[in-house]
């Protein structure tokens, strides 16, 4: 599609917009799964004190990626409003059902893929586990004006800081549910069963909820979409450099001086993840808007068609990207005669119960090779994927994966 074509459908050219960003950071989150299996460096990617500049970058550069998912995820459930003439209700059910299986999906087949076991003495709750659990959320107040929910959003997002003193031994008997709310860690639900949420449900369940408010700006005029995106993305990176620079708030780790202004930097990039402080979400988010704003330019899905088709089929994107590296990797490892136990544990940033040799890793330049090496094997797969989905729009059930 050219850009004539382009100018004259200014809703394709949104849609593509999200699919172009959203493809864009699953190419991110391609190369930081790769890390975790292949790279020579098991921990301490982000600890100032023990990581190499380049190490740095490549794992910060994905922070971008979960929050980007979970905020277009709500931004996808507004416009599915408009697009496909939805009621209230009608989205709630879909977002509601839609919810719950990616929950199954995260304690089946995803755990699967990281796993390469059935063994749920101990699961794993990650990123498509608390996408389900937002989605849920989501349906029960999409009812509500758009001011609530966004005053639900930011009070969730810029408030839970103030919570981070609290641990799950302060509540009894009722530790699990702030572990699964707010605090990563392991909660026993059978003995010698348990589960490890390593994404906690606040502040997702907001960033949610923001991108769901922040809808309408796509169905802006293309000016004032781009003027809103952009102002969006200085406001979030003004307001992180006021808080992050002064100390004063939205992060449970002050930053301090290194050893040199590269390190100082990286120091105060360098927020909590586990989960996303207000600081980590200001600076990701800040970014994601800044990419929103270049994704406008038309030049630019003349060159992104790989990036939109990806975009289009995430869900199918994440589990069959997931297989291939992980099979990757027990191919690799049963070539070079090493072992492979970790590979029917786990994976090498969470040891369950066996964390992987440093043998097994190779140098950052072949994970970036390898990492490519996955895309260009899914590419064709998610590509005949998104055409058949597009052929078959009467197949309802598609638009769930």
């Amino acid at each position: 599609m050219n850009a004539e074509l382009k100018e004259e459908n200014p809703a394709m050219n949104r849609l593509e917009s999200i699919d172009l960003v959203r493809g864009l950071v699953m190419v991110l989150m391609a190369l930081d799964h790769t890390r975790d299996f292949f790279s020579d460096a098991i921990l301490g990617y982000t600890q100032i004190s023990q990581t190499s500049a380049a190490l740095f970058i490549t794992r910060w550069i994905t922070h971008v990626c979960a929050p980007t998912f979970v905020f277009l995820a709500g931004t996808s459930a507004y416009l599915s409003t408009r697009c496909r003439n939805l009621t209230d209700y009608q989205l709630a059910r879909y977002l509601f059902t839609r919810g719950l299986l990616l929950i199954v999906l995260e304690l089946t087949l995803v755990r699967f893929n990281w796993t390469f076991n059935w063994n749920y003495h101990f699961v794993l709750m990650q990123v498509i586990w608390v996408l389900g659990w937002s989605m849920v959320v989501l349906a029960g107040i999409v009812f509500l004006s758009r001011w609530a929910i966004a005053i639900f959003a930011l009070v969730v997002i810029a408030g839970h800081n103030v919570f981070d003193s609290f641990q799950p031994i302060d509540f009894g008997a009722w530790s699990w549910l702030w572990t699964i709310l707010h605090v990563p860690g392991s909660v026993e639900f059978l003995p010698g069963y348990s589960f490890f949420v390593a994404y906690p449900l606040i502040p997702w369940i907001g960033v949610m909820a923001a991108g769901y408010c922040i809808g309408p700006v796509f169905v802006q005029t293309e000016r004032s979409r781009k003027t809103t995106l952009l102002l969006l993305g200085f406001v979030c990176v003004a307001a992180f450099l006021f808080l992050r620079l002064n100390n004063i708030y939205g992060d449970p780790r002050p930053w301090l001086p290194q050893k040199d202004s590269l390190f100082t930097l990286f120091a105060v990039l360098n927020c909590e993840k586990y989960p996303p402080s207000l600081l980590y979400l200001l600076i990701t988010m800040g970014v994601m808007f800044f990419v929103f704003t270049l994704s406008e330019w038309n030049r630019l899905y003349r060159f992104g068609r790989p990036l939109i088709t990806f975009g289009r089929v995430p869900l199918f994107f994440y589990i069959i990207h997931l297989f291939l590296i992980h099979a990757t990797a027990l191919a690799a490892a049963k070539i070079r005669g090493l072992p492979t136990d970790w590979l029917f544990h786990g994976f090498g940033l969470s040891p369950f119960p066996v964390l992987r040799g440093a043998e097994s890793g190779y140098d950052l330049a072949t994970v970036y090779g390898i990492a490519l090496t996955i895309l260009l094997v899914v590419y064709p797969l998610c590509y005949a994927y998104a055409q058949f989905k597009q052929r078959h729009r009467e197949i309802r059930w598609l638009s769930y994966l």
